[in-house]
């Protein structure tokens, strides 16, 4: 059976009262992977595909929480004095802990809510559904509570504190801030270390973007991307030993290799090899794109794939499998895996005219290789998060 959101929403937490809609996309990155911890650049840009909230505050300080997505769970509940992390709490614990940040940064939340979500990012895909989950929250806490003061950027900022600190990801600020800050038709050149960015257009009369989820899950706070930051902060020790840096982001590959002996061990000089080459290649791949020079951005695509297959180790097996199948194929401009890695998407650039012939094609050889199939999903850039008018919130719903 399907119902409209708001229709749950009412059947779940009863009617009346105001009861206010949001939405936060979520991303997909074009390239500069594991570049964000590491002070260099980035390329993101916000999707349609993301999560919608309904929210209403409440007379007393209970939290009340629901996800369409996981009806077998029911309503969680909890309230302002427990904002604490708890294997328990599940899904809940991404906007408990920017409730928790809020309050930390001095922004009181007067009253408790009854909160509801739904979204349609596959999970465990890579696409940013935990970072689309934290910047809803902060959106919906900004607008329900009169926190005006608060920009997007900020809520941004906030999310990744709350992702670091309260759920222990030491993810980068490049998921919160595609989510808060994108732009129909744009990706976001964004300067990890400084938070400067620009908005570039992103033209392709004759491509799509295309993105293959593997249905490999991952998650990151139990998987090895920790210690890859760990690794990279590593190295960036060793090398500020002998130079005045503060980033990674800040090298030039000349001024890696000069200095790359400094670096202890083997493993983490392929991990900040990655990472300089990597900001490199986005920073080069920007000026193609203005030079509407697209098969060049394609190239830097691809050498970003074998950088993370190779030096920082990020990929896996299906996932590559996906990369091959791309480069083979026909009308493939560029292919890589994107986002964390260890399971999740590959994003890629078709003519327009190949697109059917990708998926086809792809989707059967690798069902044939795996064992089980691929999700695709031709996408557009959207716009970042913000409230919506529940009369435009045609969301329908399993329940």
């Amino acid at each position: 059976m399907q119902k409209q959101l708001m229709e749950l929403f009412t059947q779940m937490y009863g009617e009346g009262g105001d009861i206010r809609g949001y939405f936060a996309p979520g991303r997909v990155n074009l390239i500069g992977e594991h570049t964000d911890y590491n002070g260099g650049h980035v390329f993101p840009c916000a999707l349609t595909l993301g999560t919608y909230g309904l929210a209403r505050k409440r007379e007393d300080n209970i939290l009340r929480f629901y996800s369409a997505n996981f009806p077998k769970t029911g309503m969680i509940q909890s309230s302002l004095e427990e904002l604490v992390p708890s294997e328990e709490a599940g899904w809940t614990n991404y906007p408990k802990g920017v409730m928790w940040t809020f309050e930390k940064r001095g922004y009181k939340l007067t009253c408790g809510l009854d909160f509801m979500i739904f979204g349609n990012i596959p999970n465990g895909s890579g696409l940013s559904s935990s970072a689309s989950l934290e910047v809803l929250t902060g959106t919906m806490l900004k607008d329900l509570f009169g926190f005006d003061e608060i920009s997007m950027q900020d809520i941004a900022i906030m999310g990744q504190y709350s992702e670091n600190n309260f759920n222990g990801m030491n993810c980068g600020i490049m998921d919160q801030f595609a989510s808060a800050m994108g732009k129909k038709g744009c990706a976001i050149f964004l300067d990890t270390n400084t938070l400067q960015y620009e908005y570039a257009p992103v033209n392709l009369p004759d491509a799509k973007i295309v993105i293959t989820n593997s249905k490999v899950k991952h998650s990151l706070v139990s998987s090895a991307y920790n210690d890859r930051r760990n690794e990279c902060e590593t190295a960036l020790e060793d090398l500020q030993k002998v130079m005045d840096i503060k980033t990674l982001g800040d090298l030039t590959e000349a001024e890696f290799e000069a200095h790359k002996d400094a670096i202890q061990d083997p493993v983490c000089v392929k991990r900040a090899k990655h990472a300089v080459y990597e900001n490199q290649r986005t920073i080069k791949a920007v000026q193609a794109l203005k030079e509407n020079n697209i098969k060049e951005f394609g190239k830097l695509m691809n050498a970003s794939h074998v950088s993370l297959r190779d030096d920082f180790e990020v990929s896996c097996e299906e996932i590559d499998i996906l990369v091959d199948l791309a480069w083979k194929t026909p009308g493939v401009i560029g292919s890589r895996i994107t986002g964390g890695g260890f399971g999740g998407c590959t994003v890629s650039i078709v003519e327009n005219d190949q697109v059917q012939a990708f998926t086809e094609n792809i989707g059967k050889a690798y069902a044939e290789k795996v064992g089980h199939e691929a999700e695709f999903y031709v996408v557009d850039m959207g716009d970042g998060a913000g409230k919506m008018d529940i009369k435009d919130m045609n969301v329908q719903v399993e329940c």
